[in-house]
């Protein structure tokens, strides 16, 4: 897939928030840890503004809080409130699914089948980053394709605030190949008309994220203790 296909308006802020947010996924920025406004712009090479807006989109996922006088803290990431709002983006999408199946053109349904043989590529090619673009214009495509404005707009809106977290998945061994596997069943629902199998290929699928996600949370876990541990010991 070219980048043309899977451009989805970039900014330098968004590309700032994806790093600070891999660097709290992955336990090298620990909860807690205030994160200076400046000390950021310094890193990234910017100024303080696309820093300030990073971060305000961070607070919206839950990664960090944004308090008066004290700035941006890391926040502790725990699976009870992350459970509800991935089961609830899991109906949402479910939803999106079974409409797209009953609704979308026949022109449509050929553009996602054309799309899903792209992002075949991306996983023979392993990038976690450039298959996640494309996850996210593959799921895009199924949004639109329920024909339904409201539902669409509400399921984007959560997948925006679990972004950080079903990009992490990506980074766990064979996940890739697994979550197009998991696109494939979709496809076919959707492609034949099937609404309820495509409800029920879209709901497992996003069952199979949130437990992805909880696996590379507790590997990162692992790998920040020992992490800790040997800067404890260092001389």
């Amino acid at each position: 897939m070219s980048e043309r296909r899977i451009e989805l308006r970039r900014t330098r802020s968004d590309e700032i928030r994806e790093a600070i947010a891999d660097d709290i996924m992955s336990g090298r920025i620990f909860p807690g840890v205030r994160l200076d406004e400046q000390e950021l712009a310094d890193r990234f090479g910017v100024s303080r503004t696309p820093v300030r807006e990073a971060l305000k989109q961070l607070s919206a996922t839950g990664l960090i809080v944004l308090r008066a006088h004290k700035g941006a803290v890391v926040t502790p990431i725990t699976n009870g409130g992350l459970s509800e709002l991935f089961e609830g983006l899991a109906e949402l999408e479910a939803a999106c699914s079974r409409l797209a199946a009953e609704k979308m053109s026949g022109a449509e349904r050929r553009a996602l089948e054309s799309v899903h043989r792209e992002v075949g590529d991306l996983v023979r090619r392993g990038d976690p980053d450039e298959y996640h673009l494309a996850n996210i214009r593959f799921h895009d495509m199924i949004y639109q394709g329920s024909h339904n404005g409201f539902l669409a707009e509400t399921t984007v809106a959560l997948r925006r605030r679990l972004s950080p977290f079903s990009r992490a998945q990506f980074r766990n061994l064979g996940r890739m190949a697994r979550s197009f596997a998991e696109h494939d069943q979709i496809v076919t629902a959707i492609v034949r008309g099937d609404g309820d199998a495509a409800f029920r290929a879209m709901r497992a699928h996003l069952a199979t994220v949130e437990h992805a996600f909880e696996d590379y949370l507790a590997e990162a876990g692992r790998a920040a203790r020992t992490m800790a541990a040997t800067r404890r010991r260092a001389p």
